[in-house]
């Protein structure tokens, strides 16, 4: 049972990074429903500051050094999956130790 959600767990992670890949350079780039709202109403440039973008680790959706093409972009995808993929594995297994001391 443990051995079959490993797989599980393994295969998708690789069908996500593929599709990471693969798609996340054809994003839109029309701007999300925050930012058009901001843009809108008049308030877009209280938003945009350079000394936001300077400290992000991935600014724009484009991984930094790799310009901002589509291996940028297909950089960005892969590390924001790895990254929320750790994240929630490591939850994941926080809260299967607490559960586990709790019987």
């Amino acid at each position: 049972m443990v051995n079959n959600m490993r797989k599980f767990v393994l295969v998708a992670l690789i069908v996500s990074f593929i599709l990471a890949i693969l798609l996340s350079p054809f994003a839109s780039s029309q701007p999300d429903g925050l930012e058009r709202i901001a843009e809108d109403k008049g308030f877009i440039s209280r938003a945009e500051g350079a000394e936001v973008w300077e400290k992000s680790p991935i600014p724009d959706y484009a991984m930094p050094g790799l310009g901002e093409g589509t291996t940028a972009t297909g950089a960005a995808g892969l590390a924001g999956t790895a990254i929320t993929f750790i994240l929630g594995y490591g939850i994941a297994k926080l809260l299967m130790k607490k559960e586990v001391t709790k019987a």
